[in-house]
Formats: C-alpha cells, structure tokens, sequence
C-alpha cells in the first residue's frame, strides 16, 4: 500500500495520479512487466517491477517507460536507485521540483 504524503506540494499532488499512471502502465505491459508502488514520499517514490521480461534485453527500458508515462501526465521524474530483486527490480523515482 502507498504512503501518501497529506502535505500541501509534491506529495499531495501526485499520489493518486501515481496510481492511475501505475495501472496504464500495467494495462500496457502487464503480464510481461507490472508495476506497483511500493511508497510514496514527499521528494521520490519507489515502484516495484516484476514480471518475465528479459534481463539482458531491455530489462530497463520498462523503467524508462513508466517515467515517460508519467511525464506524458506533468510528473516530472529522474530515476534514482535501482534494486534488483529475484523476480524483477524496486526502481526509486526521484520528483522533481518543477511539477505542476
């Protein structure tokens, strides 16, 4: 479950977006990648990837995918840490300052 930030600003603003663009993204590429968020806070967010995509080809373009999704909506995103996992990665999407 999510870790909406009750503050007035970048957390506020995005949590539900978030979710709405999460569940695109799954409707996009699910089963072969789904995404779930994991936290949200007020400066980034971490979103877990799992599925039976390849690992040596494009593993990480799924990651870039959600972030131009997310942009496509005016949540601008840098990627930050990447954790892979057994099954997939926990990606932290650092929010920039300049949303709207």
């Amino acid at each position: 479950m999510s870790e909406i930030v009750g503050v007035f600003g970048l957390g506020d603003l995005m949590g539900n977006d978030i979710e709405k663009i999460i569940k695109e993204f799954n409707e996009l590429r699910s089963p072969v990648a789904t995404a779930e968020l994991v936290s949200n806070k007020k400066n980034d967010f971490k979103v877990r990837f799992t599925g039976a995509f390849c690992r040596t080809c494009g593993f990480y373009d799924y990651f870039d995918d959600l972030k131009i999704l997310l942009e496509d909506n005016n949540l601008k995103t840098k990627i930050g840490k990447i954790k892979e996992i057994e099954k997939g990665a926990t990606v932290k999407f650092e929010k920039l300052k300049n949303n709207n």
